[in-house]
């Protein structure tokens, strides 16, 4: 199988942490970086493989909803018992990573 070369640039301390992990792997700098890019390149292939059916279903949903035109606004707040309505309030900080009571992050000191 014929080789390509392929030239990089990289900052003198970045050149010395590679040359010194290569010769720990012992490797070569080339053998080195083809082993880190493959690894790389394998990783983001199973990434990209294990989403293609959720990046299909969102664009799906996205073509079904251009599609849609939006109905008068209704205000369903309005027939919620007060209880409801501050289950509802709480939800939505939870939801929005706020502690609406006291305007924080739950968890989060003030």
């Amino acid at each position: 199988m014929a080789k390509a070369r392929i030239s990089i640039s990289l900052e003198q301390d970045q050149a010395e942490r590679i040359r010194q992990h290569a010769e720990r792997a012992g490797m070569d700098v080339s053998a080195y970086l083809v082993h880190a890019a493959t690894r790389q390149m394998a990783e983001s292939d199973a990434i990209e493989e294990q989403f293609t059916e959720v990046d299909a279903l969102i664009a799906r949903a996205e073509r079904a909803a251009d599609g849609l035109t939006a109905g008068p606004a209704q205000e369903p707040i309005a027939d919620l018992t007060e209880q409801e309505r501050r289950e509802v309030e709480e939800a939505l900080g939870l939801v929005q990573g706020q502690d609406r009571q006291h305007g924080r992050r739950p968890g989060h000191a003030a």
